[in-house]
């Protein structure tokens, strides 16, 4: 059989868009995006550096450098989060209605706000809305980001697409925390207005790519008129597959990122016993693992369904929380050091599989004109699971339920792999990613 694929018809209203075509890796992806692709993709080095660099530090900066109580500060950092998860509905709405770019620009410049305002805030009501500021980018990013790449490519090349901006996103965040700390000194409060100030300016970045090589782009798509005639989000929420999609971001990212920087670093200290330095190369070993990998993982997912994928990620979490458990119990040893490295290992592997479908399992289910409220929808069930994470893990952890922990989050794991059954049962073989390669097989 011919290994000649023939591209996708496009939507109506995805004109930009185009396909891609079987080969693989770093060159002949770059040389299948469209111009409009390969803008997008690279200013996100840039601003996820400057994202490194203050990430990791921003609490400290709080509460080492600016003098608020532990308490006040970790309260205060919360709010990017609830911040984020109040204005994602409207974003997800004004997509829809007035495109994509225009409300990326509104979040870049509610950014560079933030961290401005942060850079040079002293008492804590200046900083909390230096705060809130960021969190309205936070919250307007994902659904408008990820329905403007929708617009521009479609397909396998999408999928891939999301793949490769992740590992960019953490290469820049990996070399943004390592800059930072080398260079963030709580002794010269100096350093971290400086850095507060660079991050600001790597936002500046998109901006200027948006207004100059991408004025173009609108990342809208008119409604149909055979469309039905509800489009609000209760209407999109009584579809059974988006509820399954909701249920299944919750999920991981209550057992996942929502551990991140709550569950894990605790059971790591606390239970595992091992050094903060420990913890920090764990960190550096996650994002190695994801620039390393995610080209590899993409390339054997695809053609793959979507919703295996994410099972299999869920499967490797699995995995990973059960080799953190026994971490705890054997603290404070090279044992534990090695275990709790080998976690984040088999962690961003997990990170790859996912971000290699489930972006792209959104917007291939998402109607082209309703792209802004799925991934809103998509953004607003993550980032409750980001929230509650942290919660439970504190409740358990409190009160010296470490086995308890590690329980539920594996419980959690499992739950996403009957979730993504679930799924792949009632989305069409085009949205779960055979669908096409087999239309496609059929016509050579």
């Amino acid at each position: 059989m011919s290994d000649i694929r023939f591209p996708h018809p496009p939507r109506p209203g995805e004109d930009q868009a185009v396909t891609s075509s079987p080969r693989s890796g770093a060159l002949a992806f770059w040389s299948e995006l469209p111009r409009d692709g390969r803008w997008l993709l690279s200013t996100v080095v840039v601003q996820f550096f400057g994202r490194g660099l203050t990430l990791p530090f921003t609490i400290i900066y709080l509460h080492e450098v600016r003098g608020f109580s532990l308490g006040l500060s970790g309260t205060l950092m919360g709010l990017i989060a609830v911040v984020g998860l109040l204005v994602t509905g409207p974003a997800g709405a004004l997509v829809d209605r007035y495109g994509a770019r225009r409300v990326m620009l509104t979040g870049l410049f509610f950014a560079v706000a933030g961290y401005t305002v942060l850079a040079f805030a002293t008492v804590p009501v200046v900083a909390a809305l230096g705060l809130a500021l960021f969190g309205v980018q936070l919250g307007v990013g994902w659904p408008a980001v990820n329905a403007l790449v929708a617009t521009v490519v479609e397909g396998d090349l999408r999928q891939r697409y999301y793949g490769v901006n992740f590992a960019l996103l953490n290469l820049g965040v990996g070399v943004g925390g390592v800059v930072g700390g080398l260079v963030v000194d709580v002794e010269r409060p100096g350093t971290f207005v400086m850095a507060f100030l660079v991050n600001a300016a790597t936002f500046v970045v998109p901006v200027v790519v948006l207004a100059g090589p991408l004025r173009h782009l609108h990342g809208r798509v008119d409604r149909p008129d055979d469309a039905g005639a509800a489009d609000g989000y209760l209407a999109i929420l009584r579809r059974p597959e988006v509820l399954w999609l909701s249920a299944l971001g919750l999920l991981a990212a209550f057992v996942g990122y929502g551990q991140m920087e709550g569950g894990f670093p605790a059971f790591a200290r606390l239970v595992a016993e091992v050094s903060t330095r420990a913890i920090g190369f764990a960190f550096v070993v996650n994002t190695v693992v994801i620039v390393a990998l995610q080209f590899w993982v993409m390339n054997r997912v695809r053609g793959r369904r979507r919703t295996r994928a994410l099972a299999l990620m869920a499967v490797v979490w699995v995995v990973a929380w059960l080799l953190l458990g026994v971490a705890g119990l054997v603290p404070g040893g090279t044992a534990a050091v090695v275990i709790v490295l080998v976690f984040h290992a088999f962690f961003g592997l997990g990170e790859t599989l996912m971000q290699s479908a489930l972006p792209a399992l959104t917007n291939e289910m998402a109607p082209a004109h309703l792209r802004g409220r799925y991934n809103a929808i998509g953004s607003g069930s993550f980032q409750g699971g980001t929230i509650a994470g942290p919660v439970v893990a504190g409740l358990l952890l409190e009160r010296g339920w470490a086995g308890g922990f590690i329980g539920v989050m594996v419980a959690g794991c499992l739950g996403i792999v009957a979730v993504a059954f679930a799924l792949g049962r009632r989305v069409t073989p085009v949205v779960d990613g055979v669908g096409r390669a087999v239309e496609e097989s059929r016509t050579t």
